[in-house]
C-alpha cells in the first residue's frame, strides 16, 4: 500500500515511467527469481516458491494503480508458473497480506527510515485508525502473521497446494465490516424515506 503513495494520482496523471518501476519490481522481479531457482528445485524434483503479492491485487480501490496492478499480475503471474512447474513437482503459491504493521508506512509519509523502522507502533495506531471502517476482524496485522502463513505454504502441510493466493487481510477482500454496511444501509432507507416524505409533502 505505501506503494500507491509514492505513485498517487489517477490514470490521467499516472507516471509512465514509475508504473514501469513498479512493474520491474513487484513482476520482474519475482520473474527473474524463479527462472533461476527453477532449474535447482527440478534437478531435485521438489520445491515451493512463495511470491508475495498483497491485498491491492484482488481488491481495488485500497492502493495506487500502478502497485496494484503489478500485484495483481503477480498473482496471476503465479498461477501461471504453478501450471507448468506442478509436472517437475514445484509448487508455486503467492501470499498477499493486507496492512501490517511494518515501518514502511510511517516512511512512505516522510518519516526518517530508521525511526520509521525503531516505531512500529506510528503503523499500528495508523491502520488501528482505519481498521473498523475497512476490516472485519480487529486485530492489526503483524510480521508474525505473515510469517506463519509462509511457513505454512513452504511445509509439507500444503504439499498439494498450488497456484493459491493466500489472502492474509483480516477479512477485507471478503467485504465490509458487518457493522459499516449495517450503518450505511440504515443511512440508504433514510434517505429513501426523506425523499418520499418530501414528494408527499
Amino acid at each position: 500500500m505505501p506503494a500507491a503513495a509514492r505513485n498517487g494520482g489517477g490514470i490521467a496523471e499516472i507516471d509512465l515511467k514509475r508504473f514501469d518501476i513498479e512493474f520491474g519490481v513487484h513482476v520482474r522481479g519475482p520473474l527473474a527469481a524463479m527462472k533461476h531457482a527453477v532449474p535447482v528445485m527440478a534437478a531435485q524434483g521438489t520445491g515451493s516458491i512463495i511470491n508475495v503479492a498483497s491485498v491491492n491485487g484482488t481488491r481495488a480501490g485500497l492502493g495506487g494503480i500502478a502497485y496494484s496492478a503489478a500485484k495483481a499480475a503477480l498473482v496471476h503471474l503465479t498461477r501461471c508458473a504453478a501450471v507448468e512447474l506442478g509436472e517437475k513437482g514445484i509448487r508455486v503459491n503467492s501470499l498477499s497480506p493486507g496492512p501490517i504493521a511494518t515501518g514502511i508506512f510511517a516512511k512512505g509519509a516522510g518519516i526518517e527510515h530508521d525511526e520509521a523502522d525503531e516505531r512500529i507502533e506510528y503503523a499500528k495506531a495508523a491502520i488501528a485508525a482505519v481498521l473498523p471502517r475497512w476490516q472485519p476482524l480487529p486485530h492489526v496485522g503483524t510480521v508474525d502473521d505473515i510469517a506463519n502463513a509462509a511457513l505454512f505454504l513452504a511445509g509439507d502441510a500444503s504439499r498439494l497446494v498450488s497456484g493459491h493466493n493466500l489472502v492474509v487481510d483480516g477479512g477485507i477482500s471478503a467485504g465490509w465490516p458487518a457493522t459499516v454496511t449495517r450503518d450505511d444501509l440504515a443511512l440508504f432507507r433514510g434517505a429513501l424515506q426523506a425523499m418520499r416524505s418530501s414528494r408527499a409533502a
